[in-house]
């Protein structure tokens, strides 16, 4: 009892101390709110048409960053699908083998009925022990989480959750709204931060508000700027955080461009093909999170169908037998495994002359 007591009280401190980022951002911006609507736009502003449109703009700016953290935070990750799970006769099966290469051919039997073409460095197939699970493509095991995570691009102590493939939309548009939001604030209290050492504000309790507003909007904005750069980079490339340190490696060896399929198709394999969708931190990423379309030209001998091929029409990429997700997708969120010709470059030119 006493070494199960002592765990679930680490697991609790630990998880106290997971929150405290977060507790200290939520602090942070409602500070800000206090500063800027209260000391800033009602106290220290006196014309009253200048009042109305900082306040309604903060208030839009406000609302669209508070809504993409919230749903960063609490957007719960994706993890494999239970086809990539061993099963119960797979597990005793790999366990009673203690050699590596028979345990290859078992993970080599059980992977060659899943869209995989990615390997380890060294050839092999990528396998969780931690889970018990054939890893999908860009799935990495989160050692804070604990958990297998689709698509993983990093864990985010700001958020206390790991960012992958079911939030990334998500955590690109905090970090757009989040820099958004300083810059707004940094510009908009300029003049009166001027005011501030030019003595041109009353001695108030306002003018120290303003004065560390300013500070810690330009210094956020800094630090955001980078960050948000580097985010619009890996979209663009279509990699993720894990991916642009070390490269995925396929069959023919490690390739950093694999899944990069043009700048428009990376950028909605992220954000979706509808644009009024694009702003807001809704859903609408493409595909499901355990198979990409890749740019490769020599695809895995050993995989019945690959995901950068033209399919069969009315075919999954990954063939009748074996269908993928399990459950039924939206057809902009399926795209990518249904409609592969529409992510190829000549594909499109393909689909014209069947038409005609």
């Amino acid at each position: 009892m006493a070494p199960s007591g002592s765990r679930s009280i680490k697991r609790s401190c630990q998880t106290v101390l997971y929150w405290i980022p977060v507790i200290f951002i939520t602090l942070i911006v409602a500070w800000s709110y206090y500063a800027y609507v209260v000391q800033l736009c009602i106290e220290s502003i006196d014309n009253i048409g200048q009042k109305i449109v900082y306040l309604l703009a903060y208030h839009v700016v406000f609302i669209l960053f508070t809504w993409a953290y919230w749903q960063t935070i609490f957007t719960k990750p994706m993890n494999p699908l239970k086809e990539f799970h061993l099963s119960y006769s797979d597990k005793e099966l790999l366990e009673r083998e203690d050699r590596g290469e028979s345990q290859q051919e078992i993970l080599r039997r059980i992977a060659k009925d899943l869209p995989i073409y990615t390997r380890t460095m060294s050839g092999a197939i990528r396998f969780c022990d931690r889970c018990q699970l054939v890893k999908p493509d860009r799935c990495h095991h989160c050692s804070v989480c604990d958990k297998c995570i689709l698509k993983m691009d990093h864990h985010c102590p700001w958020v206390n959750n790991c960012v992958g493939f079911s939030n990334y939309k998500f955590f690109m548009l905090f970090l757009a709204y989040s820099l958004l939001y300083c810059i707004f604030i940094t510009a908009t209290d300029l003049q009166y931060f001027i005011k501030f050492w030019t003595n041109g504000l009353p001695d108030t309790q306002a003018k120290f508000h303003i004065m560390f507003l300013f500070f810690a909007a330009s210094m956020f904005s800094v630090s955001l700027a980078s960050l948000f750069v580097y985010h619009c980079w890996l979209v663009c490339k279509n990699r993720s955080t894990l991916e642009a340190v070390r490269a995925p490696a396929f069959r023919h060896g490690a390739d950093k461009n694999g899944f990069s399929l043009g700048l428009s198709k990376n950028f909605r394999q992220v954000f979706g093909d509808e644009m009024r969708y694009w702003p807001f931190p809704v859903y609408s990423s493409l595909g499901d999170g355990c198979s990409f379309p890749t740019c490769l030209v020599n695809q895995d001998p050993e995989q019945p169908t690959s995901p950068g091929h033209n399919p069969p029409p009315n075919k999954t990429v990954v063939g009748e037998s074996h269908q993928f997700p399990a459950k039924p997708l939206r057809e902009s969120q399926s795209r990518l495994l249904n409609s592969a010709p529409s992510w190829t470059e000549n594909g499109g030119a393909e689909d014209k002359e069947r038409r005609g």
